[in-house]
């Protein structure tokens, strides 16, 4: 268990921690176009939901059965 704790878990805590390291400054090496965050599309925005909105009757039932809602 010492060796773990002294070698083993030091190690990977200095793995993921460069590997996120190199994740993150990966995007200098990247084309400009595609280090810029992503663009955001205006789409049209209804307030009254259609009805593929809504997940199945079933699956509500299944969903208000599973956690057991008792109105009060």
């Amino acid at each position: 268990m010492a060796i773990f704790r002294q070698y083993i878990a030091p190690l990977l805590a200095v793995l993921v921690f460069l590997f996120a390291l190199v994740a993150v400054s990966a995007r200098i090496f990247l084309p400009s176009d595609m280090a810029a965050p992503a663009p955001i599309e205006q789409v049209g925005v209804s307030s009254d939901p259609t009805p593929t909105d809504f997940p199945p009757a079933a699956y509500n039932l299944a969903i208000y059965e599973s956690i057991n809602i008792r109105s009060v």
